[in-house]
């Protein structure tokens, strides 16, 4: 029996296997840099890629998405020669796969001497109160400076953030104790403007009250007054319409009067009585008519006469 396709079936075996080693498929947002025969041939980006064997192969598999780097606490001096310690973060990304392979040797320790030595030029320029507040200023400069010296390496420095700021330690108690002054000035001030609106408030409210208490008594008053001046227009109603009823009575009992044809000395008896209700006024003096002189002189002798003839004179028991 020959086995002359054993032989076969391994060459065709290692041709799969050598096809499937040398193909390469870049994912996205990375790129691969190759070289042929020692030397750059091109850059790889996203899809299925074959490379020839022995003759090229790829030399650094670069990530394209923005990266960072926290580098530990560097010592620093201020301009008025105070020594801190500051760490920086530094957000970058590879622009250039090319120049980031060949640019520099070990691109990050590059990055991170750069940014000591930058960081040490900026805050020796500034003082001690300044590099504590200037901070965005300081990342500002540094990122300009930063990006400068990346780009032939093929990165773009995107941000610079300091992140701690460490002064020395009687440098921290001191700051300390300035921040507890300025809180109890704070929450003194609070207190005070907390005062003055309670008092602001609380004449407000008095002012207030004072003008209620005004207008009630103001509505009092206007009520008590129309009360008075209905109860006179009432009493005056009243009184015309007594008065009324009076003329009416008098003008009825005329009728009547006349409606009988009364003698001459029974009108002058109505007069008499009419002079009588007069007299009950608070006239004090009344004129009586000639006509009716003799008839009240013939009255006031009847009344007397009956008065003498009253049991107090003695004459009924008589």
């Amino acid at each position: 029996m020959s086995f002359w396709w054993i032989p076969v079936a391994i060459v065709v075996i290692l041709l799969v296997l050598l096809v499937i080693v040398n193909v390469s498929v870049v994912r996205q947002s990375r790129a691969y840099v190759v070289e042929r025969l020692g030397r750059f041939y091109t850059v790889w980006n996203q899809g299925p890629h074959v490379k020839i064997p022995f003759i090229m192969r790829i030399v650094k598999k670069v990530s394209l998405k923005e990266q960072v780097a926290d580098f530990p606490p560097q010592p620093v001096i201020t301009k008025d020669n105070v020594t801190m310690q500051i760490d920086t973060v530094i957000y970058f990304q590879i622009t250039d796969p090319k120049l980031y392979t060949y640019g520099v040797e070990h691109p990050m320790n590059a990055i991170e001497s750069l940014t000591a030595t930058t960081l040490r030029n900026l805050i020796g320029e500034l003082e001690l109160d300044q590099s504590l507040t200037s901070r965005d200023v300081i990342n500002s400069r540094m990122r300009a400076i930063l990006d400068e010296a990346t780009d032939p390496w093929g990165i773009k420095i995107t941000r610079v953030e300091l992140k701690n700021i460490i002064p020395p330690k009687e440098i921290q108690n001191a700051m300390e104790k300035q921040m507890k002054a300025e809180r109890e000035r704070r929450e003194s001030i609070l207190q005070a403007e907390g005062q003055k609106q309670s008092q602001v408030l609380v004449a407000e409210g008095e002012k207030q009250a004072a003008i209620l208490r005004a207008d009630a008594a103001k509505q009092a008053a206007i009520l008590q007054a129309e009360g008075a001046k209905e109860a006179r227009i009432m009493a005056a109603e009243a009184e015309a319409e007594a008065i009324t009823r009076v003329q009416t009575a008098l003008a009825e009992s005329l009728r009547l009067l006349n409606a009988a044809a009364p003698n001459d000395q029974v009108v002058k008896l109505k007069a008499l009585e009419a002079m009588e209700k007069i007299a009950d006024g608070k006239a004090t003096k009344i004129i009586i008519p000639s006509e009716l002189q003799g008839l009240a002189g013939l009255a006031a002798s009847a009344k007397a006469l009956l008065e003498s003839d009253t049991p107090e004179n003695g004459s009924a028991e008589d």
